[in-house]
């Protein structure tokens, strides 16, 4: 009887736990859903649920890969650092300003400063190019599951495991690819449990068309960022190019626009509270199944040592930045990668131990063993996973620090360190038994291009206090068995002394443009080997891949282990759940509703913005509240054009989508399909979501695409884009808007 009631308790809470939620401030209709959810499974897990909510779209032209659908005008930027959608017929992008910055600090001089200033191409000819950057169509998703488990016994070890499906799912690549000119990638879900493959058409000329002033674009700056309300114009605009024939083609004057599969029509009626939303894109990474002891090493330990490495970093930029514009344009976009985690990584950790998410995450845990235990063969089927895990833990924490100070401090730290080490590939032909002289020269001049790209954005005085400073820090911070050789050398060479050492390193030919290329003129392997910079990059490099990286792997191992036995017990024992896979850069769907939020007690927020709070938040002295002064003279004058209704300007608006990084950009959808604002960031009191979804608090922030084409039409005077564009508008509006606009009834 003790058995059972032990059971049925566990029951009990992991359904709640894992289950529904209850709401005090919302319908039922307009509860969260949790989940970013893969859209070939949408009629069969989602469909019902989206049409309660409001969707008037049938599944088919949400997914279809017969037939052009939503996904088809859904933009993978780069490789998934970002997502866009098409909004023309030819080729004509959204993204957000954070996802186009560094573009257009790549295109900027001081003369001709684009983030301060802004950019428009006021004619195709004038849109820029941009070596390296992709955007990826998806073309299909495929479950190969079965496939990829076919001959994986259940006793194999994870090595033997892992060694099995990564050569079974290059096979799958490699046909899914075969006579085409499509990518693909096969994917692990469920912590392994479940595979899927990804084909996509990738197109390599995506050029800069327009984005507005960082005032606008950046409006808040790192004050505002994570937080509402919010009154950020987040938004650039880009454009596919293909060949004559329509095919994907390296950057080329006689290259033609896209004709897209798909565009998404724009909505001019703006957004109510409840009204229905839908997201598309390609979400990051989430880590909705991380246990308790994952919280507790990253708490403990692995945020506090980001956010205090990254802030050091951040200190020593801005000295730079502000003593020089110059400065400022060759580390605005740095700065601003680093700044982003940097403030993410403290908002998580409070809303970890706000919400109490690690005792919730143990509750669970002990509540699904119960469950476990409750059946022999269940038992025998999946063990104590809990332990692996834990056992996991235990051998991560050993190398955890060396990790984490060769990440930041090192790998992502001192550039000169990393530009030396993109030498090694010289080196290696350069000591061929054989040489070959075709591929050293063609070596030679890649590096010279890189050299270029690299002091362009490059201060050698910044970048030596940010060496001195990362190996303070490294040395005070990492296990002394797990530091490199070269602090032997400072100990007893440079007494601890960091600057001297410092001062060594950069006598290096690579810490300066004038000294690479001279290098380059006469390139020899003994002097790259002789080199300070690359012999300490070498000898952190040694450390880190022959004794940290060894370890982290043995106990991801473990972790991932139990993770898969865990997950697989948790969907056994509630077959009828819908449990979504975490994030991790395919496309995906999420849908929900515009909604406000009480973050605390006597504190509520309204569901949108206006242009009435930019200038509310302005303030002359802060380079983050500076407000625009032509958009400053059409606020007051409420000149809104066709955006605005009855003097307002709606800036942003929230809805409760569950999305995370990779989502940047991503389109925010109407019941029709048509686009109605543009998503760019989560709310402070849900920094925790990304780990443990929070019914109640979890927002995307969204610009509102009126706004949009305010700031593109009134602000930039680039009304040719917003022609471009098929505009929709079924409520009447009093000002009469231009033909462009199509009129429909409902």
């Amino acid at each position: 009887m003790k058995l059972f009631k032990s059971y049925l308790i566990s029951l009990l809470v992991i359904a709640f736990s894992f289950g529904g939620y209850a709401s005090n401030n919302n319908s039922v209709k307009n509860l969260p859903d949790e989940g970013m959810w893969l859209p070939m499974f949408i009629k069969r897990l989602n469909y019902a649920d989206m049409k309660k909510r409001g969707l008037k779209l049938k599944p088919e032209e949400i997914y279809d890969i017969n037939n052009s659908s939503l996904k088809d005008a859904i933009v993978m930027l780069g490789g998934g650092f970002c997502t866009a959608e098409v909004v023309s017929n030819q080729g004509l992008l959204f993204t957000n300003h954070h996802c186009a910055y560094d573009l257009l600090q790549s295109h900027s001089t001081v003369e001709k400063d684009y983030l301060k200033n802004g950019f428009w191409a006021m004619s195709k000819k004038e849109e820029l190019p941009n070596e390296g950057l992709t955007a990826s169509f998806l073309v299909r998703m495929e479950d190969v599951t079965s496939r990829v488990l076919a001959d994986v016994g259940d006793d194999a070890s994870e090595q033997e495991r892992m060694e099995k499906i990564k050569g079974v799912m290059k096979t799958i690549e490699e046909e899914a690819t075969e006579g085409n000119d499509y990518e693909a990638n096969v994917k692990s879900f469920y912590e392994g449990n479940e595979f899927y493959l990804f084909v996509y058409k990738t197109y390599k000329d995506v050029r800069l068309v327009g984005a507005p002033p960082e005032s606008i674009g950046k409006y808040g700056g790192d004050t505002d960022n994570w937080m509402w309300p919010r009154h950020t114009g987040d938004f650039a605009m880009l454009r596919i190019y293909t060949d004559a024939q329509g095919n994907s083609a390296e950057y080329s004057a006689d290259n033609i626009p896209l004709k897209p599969k798909k565009h998404l029509k724009v909505s001019l009626d703006g957004v109510e509270k409840g009204d229905y939303a839908m997201i598309m894109g390609f979400p990051g990474s989430t880590d909705r199944y991380l246990t308790s002891h994952g919280i507790e090493m990253a708490l403990d330990e692995s945020y506090p040592t980001r956010v205090k490495i990254r802030g050091a970093k951040l200190d020593i930029m801005k000295q730079g930045m502000d003593a020089d514009p110059k400065v400022r344009l060759q580390y605005a976009s740095k700065y601003a990668r680093i700044s982003n985690y940097w403030k993410y990584f403290i908002g998580q950790s409070e809303g970890l131990e706000r919400l109490n998410v690690r005792a919730k995450k143990k509750k669970q845990e002990d509540a699904l063993l119960n469950w476990i235990n409750a059946d022999s063969k269940r038992k025998e089927k999946y063990g104590n996973p809990f332990e692996t895990i834990e056992e996991g833990y235990e051998k991560l924490a050993e190398v955890n620090k060396g990790y984490l100070y060769y990440a930041e401090a090192i790998y992502f730290g001192a550039e000169v360190l990393g530009f030396s080490n993109s030498f090694s590939n010289l080196l290696n032909l350069l000591k061929a038994e054989e040489k070959d002289e075709r591929k050293i020269a063609k070596e030679v001049e890649s590096l010279r291009k890189a050299t270029e790209d690299h002091f362009k954005d490059y201060n050698l005085q910044v970048d030596k206090n940010m060496l001195k400073e990362m190996l303070k820090m490294y040395y005070s911070g990492v296990p002394l068995d797990q530091q490199p050789a070269l602090f032997e050398t400072i100990r007893k060479d440079y007494n601890i002394d960091f600057g001297r050492y410092t001062d060594h390193v950069f006598s290096s030919i690579f810490s300066s443009e004038g000294k690479t290329k001279s290098f380059l003129d006469a390139p020899s392997a003994e002097k790259i080997e002789n080199d300070p910079a690359f012999m300490a990059v070498q000898d952190f490099r040694a450390s880190f891949f022959g004794s940290i990286l060894p370890k982290r792997a043995e106990a991801n191992a473990l972790i991932t282990e139990g993770k898969r036995k865990m997950i697989a017990a948790m969907r056994e024992m509630m077959p009828n759940k819908k449990f979504a896979p975490d994030a991790n850069s395919t496309l995906r769907l999420t849908y929900g509703n515009v909604l406000d939020y009480f973050p605390q007690d006597a504190v509520y927020y309204s569901y949108y913005t206006t242009a009435e709070g930019i200038l509310a938040k302005e303030d002359p002295e802060n380079p983050e509240f500076i407000v625009d002064e032509k958009l400053k003279k059409l606020i007051e004058a409420k000149d809104f054009g066709r955006y605005g209704q009855d003097g307002v300007l709606m800036v942003g608006f929230i809805s409760n989508n569950d999305i995370t990084g990779g989502n940047s950009g991503s389109p925010v959808m109407n019941a029709r399909g048509e686009l109605i604002g543009i998503a760019f960031d989560g709310n402070w009191e849900a920094m925790s979501g990304d780990i443990a979804f929070e019914p109640e608090l979890q927002r995307t922030i969204s610009v509102d695409i009126r706004y949009v084409l305010f700031c593109i039409d009134k602000l930039g005077g680039a009304k040719h884009l917003v022609d471009e564009m098929t505009l929709i508008q079924r409520n009447k509006n009093p000002r009469k808007p231009s033909h462009r606009v199509i009129f429909e009834t409902n």
